[in-house]
């Protein structure tokens, strides 16, 4: 999944990775602050609040060790924008839906899944068009931030403005999740199965949804 992040020299793409295992769990490494920290648990009750609908057994936590990490781990990082990118990561891996290459985010998450706005947002959008980055999902609130981007910048970006996790994912996996009928399990063995099965309804992106400049 790609982040953007806000730094003391501007702006600058942050990959947030994550693997999971049999077990039980929740590990974050890539020398975080606690704020981030915090986000990420937040990131993991939204999922949780949002298991059935997502397709996703209910149990999941108690039956994976989750593994996210931030490359860069000589890096310090901190702050509540990657909340979105993080939830992001936990849907992707526990669908087996992978997310656009294409799409970067930024975001604080709450814990109903509402998207809160961020800073530097001009600094965050030049470091996307210097990645190369084509679709960018930024918060709601932040659109009247926009006026400072440069319009060269705005021209060559599709930015999405989003109000709920609902509309970041709709966005950013490459497919709709299908959710549980019923209260299925891991031990049931279905979950995962429901999910890819509709890997190949890839849901494309339509330039319509995008602010334009």
């Amino acid at each position: 999944v790609t982040g953007l992040a806000w730094t003391s020299v501007g702006g600058d793409i942050l990959f947030i990775e994550s693997i999971i295992s049999k077990g039980k769990g929740l590990t974050i490494t890539g020398m975080l602050g606690d704020v981030m920290k915090e986000s990420t648990q937040a990131a993991m009750s939204v999922v949780r609040s949002r298991a059935q609908k997502l397709g996703i057994a209910n149990n999941f936590y108690e039956e994976n060790d989750i593994h996210i990490h931030f490359p860069e781990g000589a890096t310090p990082k901190d702050g509540p924008s990657a909340g979105i990118a993080i939830t992001t990561a936990l849907v992707s891996i526990l669908t087996g839906i992978p997310v656009r290459a294409d799409v970067a985010m930024t975001g604080e998450i709450t814990l109903r899944g509402e998207v809160l706005p961020i800073g530097g947002l001009k600094e965050k959008l030049l470091a996307a068009h210097r990645g190369g980055i084509k679709t960018v999902l930024i918060p709601q609130q932040n659109v009247k931030d926009l006026t400072d981007v440069p319009e060269n910048i705005k021209n060559h970006l599709d930015i999405h403005p989003v109000q709920w996790i609902d509309d970041v994912l709709k966005l950013a996996l490459a497919s709709t999740p299908v959710p549980l009928t019923t209260d299925v399990t891991l031990d049931e063995n279905s979950a995962k199965e429901v999910q890819l099965a509709d890997n190949s309804k890839e849901t494309p992106i339509t330039a319509s949804d995008a602010i334009k400049h």
